[in-house]
């Protein structure tokens, strides 16, 4: 069993920067990640995004599934391991290398050649991306997300100690850790997620992400915004 298990889409930027920081603290501490999937565009399926999102995030988060279904096939091929460098690979390439463009691209098989060629994983991968027979296995590990957090919730979902422990959506964070940090960090929110009857702690301002993709460099301090509704929504 594993000591953590991690729900996160491809394109959400802060499920990757959670991700970054929960690979500093497996390191140090030797946990056990299982990765698992949840989709943004499959647990938006009822909102009208026309009206309630930014242009771009139809695209991107169909993007997203699409990246969810390779990451299913390379699951039954290469087992858990191979998820985690899919999802590292993923992630540097999305957010790593400079402005975020064309979201769309992400779900095309000339985004995922590169990506699985650094995971070190067969090209022929890529053509699950139009596989929607794999959607029903995704749905399902959304929904297992949302039946352990709750349905008001987006990416990433945090499973400590499975199945008797806590499981929490977040936390959202903007900036890396040092590595010295990281452990603090961590102890510090598995500790006030345990707490019997905790529920929530939330601020909906958050700074852009320190990435790249988001212009924002090393050092640097993105600036807040709002993301009601935890997306941005032009709506409630």
């Amino acid at each position: 069993m594993a000591d953590l298990r991690f729900w996160f889409d491809p394109v959400c930027p802060f499920a990757w920067m959670t991700s970054t920081w929960v690979r500093q603290v497996s390191a140090q501490r030797e946990y056990d990640v299982e990765w698992r999937f949840i989709s943004l565009r499959l647990l938006n399926a009822h909102v009208d995004y026309e009206t309630h999102f930014p242009p771009e995030y139809e695209a991107g988060h169909t993007a997203g599934l699409r990246l969810l279904r390779v990451a299913a096939h390379v699951r039954d091929r290469h087992g858990n391991e191979g998820v985690a460098r899919f999802y590292e690979a993923c992630g540097q390439h999305v957010f790593e290398r400079g402005p975020e463009g064309d979201r769309a691209v992400r779900g095309t098989a000339g985004f995922v050649a590169p990506v699985l060629a650094d995971a070190g994983l067969p090209a022929d991968l890529a053509d699950a991306l139009d596989d929607d027979g794999r959607d029903a296995q995704i749905q399902a590990e959304t929904d297992e997300a949302l039946g352990l957090a709750g349905k008001d919730v987006g990416t990433p979902i945090l499973h400590f100690r499975p199945p008797e422990g806590v499981a929490f959506f977040g936390p959202v964070i903007s900036r890396r850790p040092a590595d010295d940090e990281a452990v603090a960090l961590w102890d510090h929110v598995v500790g006030l997620a345990s707490f019997p009857g905790f529920a929530e702690l939330k601020r909906s301002l958050r700074e852009r992400p320190q990435l790249p993709a988001f212009g924002v460099q090393p050092g640097e301090v993105g600036e807040q915004e709002d993301w009601h509704g935890g997306s941005r929504r032009q709506k409630r």
